[in-house]
């Protein structure tokens, strides 16, 4: 895995192989995440990275929201309660030296504590445990969701939107479906 554009881009991160499925560890392709940041920056949906907050939901190895960070994000808050996915991203952090740019949080991700608004949510549950609905909404009643946020949902299957956000697309990539939703102000 490495970072793919941006200030770090070709950086490598730490090395999880094909996971750890103990700790529920899936990291999202380089191929999928170019994919994704793609989609991001083609102008569909704005510019949603630059000098955004963005929150990064079941963070696994942090690749998501440091691939933001890279690409001109203003800040990333990675929330992740597994040790093993700790460990990743702050060795990622430590490797990309943005420690100043992040804030990391051991705390299950469907029972956030208060929190700053973010515009961008990456949210990556572990497959087919249906934690995905229930985390977005715990994170909008705790104020980690801005008006008009965009969400990135990737899951097995496509998602529907949950009250309060709408779908704007879904892309398949193999066996991992990435939807994109806003929420609605």
């Amino acid at each position: 895995m490495r970072i793919i554009g941006g200030t770090h881009r070709g950086t490598a991160l730490a090395v999880v192989g094909k996971g750890d499925a103990g700790a529920h560890l899936r990291p999202t392709t380089d191929r999928v995440r170019e994919s994704l940041f793609n989609v991001l920056q083609g102008g569909r949906f704005g510019d949603p990275i630059n000098g955004a907050r963005v929150l990064d939901l079941f963070a696994g190895t942090g690749a998501l929201g440091l691939e933001a960070l890279s690409r001109g994000a203003a800040h990333v808050t990675f929330v992740d309660s597994g040790r093993v996915a700790q460990k990743l991203i702050r060795d990622n952090i430590a490797k990309l030296r943005r420690a100043g740019d992040v804030t990391l949080l051991s705390v299950d991700a469907a029972k956030l504590p208060q929190g700053t608004p973010c515009q961008l949510v990456f949210l990556d549950p572990p497959y087919g445990q249906e934690l995905g609905g229930k985390t977005l909404t715990a994170a909008l009643a705790a104020g980690w969701i801005a008006p008009e946020a965009l969400i990135v949902w990737e899951e097995s299957r496509a998602q529907i939107a949950p009250p309060g956000f709408t779908s704007l697309d879904q892309r398949r990539y193999g066996d991992t479906w990435v939807s994109f939703l806003r929420h609605d102000a």
